[in-house]
Protein backbone atom coordinates (compact mmCIF):
# COMPACT_ATOMS: atom_id res chain seq x y z
CA UNK A 1 0.00 0.00 0.00
CA UNK A 2 1.77 3.52 -1.19
CA UNK A 3 1.44 6.48 0.67
CA UNK A 4 -1.29 8.45 -1.41
CA UNK A 5 -2.04 12.54 -1.06
CA UNK A 6 -4.89 14.13 -2.10
CA UNK A 7 -4.49 16.93 -5.19
CA UNK A 8 -4.55 19.73 -2.71
CA UNK A 9 -2.24 18.51 -0.42
CA UNK A 10 0.28 17.62 -2.85
CA UNK A 11 -0.10 20.78 -4.78
CA UNK A 12 0.84 22.33 -1.27
CA UNK A 13 3.80 20.58 -0.47
CA UNK A 14 5.29 20.69 -3.73
CA UNK A 15 4.97 23.98 -2.91
CA UNK A 16 6.70 24.28 0.26
CA UNK A 17 9.63 21.96 -1.37
CA UNK A 18 9.98 24.61 -4.13
CA UNK A 19 10.24 27.34 -0.92
CA UNK A 20 12.73 25.86 0.65
CA UNK A 21 15.05 25.23 -1.81
CA UNK A 22 14.66 29.03 -2.80
CA UNK A 23 15.37 30.10 0.85
CA UNK A 24 17.94 27.47 2.44
CA UNK A 25 19.45 26.06 -1.05
CA UNK A 26 21.86 27.55 -3.25
CA UNK A 27 19.74 26.33 -6.29
CA UNK A 28 15.53 26.70 -6.61
CA UNK A 29 14.18 23.28 -7.41
CA UNK A 30 11.77 23.56 -10.05
CA UNK A 31 8.44 22.10 -10.08
CA UNK A 32 9.08 18.78 -11.90
CA UNK A 33 11.75 18.20 -9.79
CA UNK A 34 10.05 18.78 -6.55
CA UNK A 35 7.54 16.17 -7.48
CA UNK A 36 10.02 13.78 -7.83
CA UNK A 37 11.33 14.29 -4.45
CA UNK A 38 7.90 14.59 -2.77
CA UNK A 39 7.71 11.31 -4.54
CA UNK A 40 10.77 9.37 -3.21
CA UNK A 41 10.22 10.86 0.08
CA UNK A 42 6.62 9.28 -0.12
CA UNK A 43 8.02 6.07 -1.18
CA UNK A 44 11.01 5.86 0.92
CA UNK A 45 10.58 7.69 3.84
CA UNK A 46 6.71 7.74 3.75
CA UNK A 47 6.16 4.12 5.17
CA UNK A 48 8.52 4.87 8.27
CA UNK A 49 6.10 7.87 9.45
CA UNK A 50 3.07 5.55 8.59
CA UNK A 51 4.28 2.47 11.01
CA UNK A 52 5.02 5.23 13.61
CA UNK A 53 2.06 6.32 13.48
CA UNK A 54 0.23 2.98 13.52
CA UNK A 55 2.38 1.85 16.62
CA UNK A 56 1.44 5.78 18.30
CA UNK A 57 -2.71 5.01 17.40
CA UNK A 58 -2.22 1.33 18.78
CA UNK A 59 -0.34 2.05 21.89
CA UNK A 60 -3.27 4.98 22.50
CA UNK A 61 -5.96 2.49 21.96
CA UNK A 62 -4.60 -0.23 24.22
CA UNK A 63 -4.65 2.16 27.02
CA UNK A 64 -7.65 2.93 26.34
CA UNK A 65 -9.30 -0.15 25.84
CA UNK A 66 -7.48 -0.83 29.29
CA UNK A 67 -9.23 1.71 30.83
CA UNK A 68 -12.71 0.30 30.10
CA UNK A 69 -13.09 -1.82 32.88
CA UNK A 70 -12.44 1.33 35.50
CA UNK A 71 -15.02 3.35 33.39
CA UNK A 72 -17.56 0.74 32.82
CA UNK A 73 -17.11 -1.19 35.88
CA UNK A 74 -20.56 -2.27 37.55
CA UNK A 75 -20.73 -4.02 40.98
CA UNK A 76 -22.16 -7.33 40.90
CA UNK A 77 -24.95 -8.82 42.81
CA UNK A 78 -25.48 -5.24 44.57
CA UNK A 79 -29.37 -5.77 44.88
CA UNK A 80 -28.80 -7.08 48.52
CA UNK A 81 -26.44 -4.83 49.76
CA UNK A 82 -28.63 -1.65 49.04
CA UNK A 83 -31.37 -3.50 50.69
CA UNK A 84 -29.39 -3.92 54.07
CA UNK A 85 -28.37 -1.03 53.78
CA UNK A 86 -31.59 0.90 53.93
CA UNK A 87 -32.86 -1.70 56.65
CA UNK A 88 -30.01 -0.27 59.11
CA UNK A 89 -31.56 3.20 58.30
CA UNK A 90 -34.53 2.32 59.57
CA UNK A 91 -33.26 0.63 63.18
Amino acid sequence: MGIELNKDARNQAILSIERYFKEHMDEPIGNIQAMGLLGFFLEEVGPCIYNQAVADVQERLLMRVQELDIECHKDEFGYWQKYEQGQKKRR
